[in-house]
């Protein structure tokens, strides 16, 4: 499918779209840029059908799933905004003002700001400290995520790693269904997953239910299959294009969920983590010259 057709098939299958169809296409041409960034189960919700409609309405466009759908919508939109603001005909001011450096920095500055914004309004004190108790009474916390979230697991690992012994970090999804193999019901699960709608995901949450380990979900989209499965879920802001996947922005707003996390881990445990920085600093100054 050409970028520029998926609203053209649209428009041209829509007198052959069930009633429930007719809903999600009259929503998608509305609102073509914000269903980008929507998951399946909000896109549902805003059209007021079926998680199952939305995927009916994706094959009939002739397309493998929602992602596929997603990504023709991105590729659809940006195609659109090339065609209304081509380079070669734009003023030259204009031109040198994209390419200005400070414009660039300010540009990923606020949108950095902002992501950290939506995060802060979307944390709850109460979820938060939640978590924090059962990172206290757990035996061993373990670090988990994919691709691109997997790199903010090894983040949360080397934070906590710094007051605490009990967190771990497992990278490779073979790996971490071997670590879930010998969990106990004491351990705790804390993955990183932005959709919160990754197969790998949905292998860790059916074992873990098995096992009665509990799984802690930091991710944008809480409706996700992940978000409604795992024991607590903890949201994060900034919005994400399938063109966009591993945004520094992303990034930036599940960041700011594990420095809250950790901030509040620490003052709950203020003796136990100042001795135990203290005894780290002091193993560590011996590679410094």
């Amino acid at each position: 499918m050409n970028p520029q057709d998926i609203f053209e098939t649209i428009s041209s299958q829509y007198f052959q779209l069930t009633n429930s169809e007719k809903k999600v296409a009259d929503y998608i041409l509305a609102h073509r840029i914000e269903a980008q960034y929507m998951s399946i189960s909000e896109l549902a919700e805003e059209c007021e059908v079926a998680d199952a409609t939305i995927s009916r309405f994706c094959r009939r466009l002739g397309l493998a799933g929602y992602n596929a759908f997603k990504l023709e919508l991105a590729k659809a939109s940006m195609a659109t905004r090339t065609i209304a603001h081509p380079t070669s005909e734009a003023p030259s001011e204009m031109a040198g003002q994209e390419q200005d450096f400070r414009g660039l920095c300010q540009r990923r500055f606020h949108e950095s700001v902002s992501a950290m914004e939506q995060t802060m309004k979307l944390l709850s004190s109460s979820v938060v400290n939640r978590v924090v108790d059962l990172f206290d009474t757990s035996k061993r916390i373990y670090c988990m995520g994919q691709g691109s979230s997997m790199v903010l697991a090894e983040e949360a690992w080397t934070m906590f790693s710094t007051v605490s012994s009990k967190f771990l970090f497992v990278p490779d999804s073979h790996l971490q269904m071997n670590a879930l193999a010998l969990m106990e019901e004491n351990d705790l699960i804390l993955f990183f997953s932005y959709s919160g709608s990754t197969k790998e995901l949905q292998d860790i949450l059916e074992v873990a239910g098995e096992k009665k380990v509990k799984v802690i979900l930091v991710t944008r989209f809480p409706k996700s299959p992940g978000g409604q499965v795992a024991d607590v879920v903890l949201q994060c802001g900034s919005n994400e294009g399938p063109l966009q996947a591993g945004s520094a922005t992303a990034r930036m707003a599940q960041l700011f969920v594990l420095d809250v996390l950790f901030g509040v881990f620490c003052e709950r445990n203020v003796e136990q983590t100042t001795e135990n920085r203290e005894r780290i600093a002091e193993a560590v100054s011996r590679l410094h010259l």
